[in-house]
């Protein structure tokens, strides 16, 4: 059980970032190839600073990478922050498949 409350800590941030309607979107813009900053501002109708402080609750969480380029800041998917989705999920599919057959068997018992 240890396992699933350490993978669901790793987790956790990741699901908090995707919360945000706007983070979902800024994913969406750059899972389609790098984006500038000045890009994704124009593209959700929102401030370069706002913008920014969505970008470090993605890059805190793996979500994604910036550089500097020259002057310009780009944003681009970084898979670590999947990959822990990715694994959380398959974790809780095995944990609630076990579940499921475990209640499966318990109503096949005769009274």
């Amino acid at each position: 059980m240890m396992a699933q409350a350490l993978d669901f800590a790793a987790a956790e941030p990741i699901f908090v970032a995707l919360g945000d309607t706007t983070r979902r979107r800024m994913m969406r813009l750059v899972s389609e190839g790098p984006k500038s900053v000045s890009e994704l501002a124009k593209a959700l109708s929102v401030t370069l600073t706002a913008v920014t402080q969505h970008l470090h609750v993605l890059q805190d969480c793996g979500l994604v990478q910036t550089k500097k380029v020259g002057r310009v800041r780009v944003c681009a998917m970084d898979y670590r922050g999947l990959d822990v989705l990715q694994q959380w999920t398959t974790l809780n599919r095995q944990l609630w498949d076990a579940r499921f057959k475990a209640l499966a068997a318990m109503m096949e018992e005769p009274d």
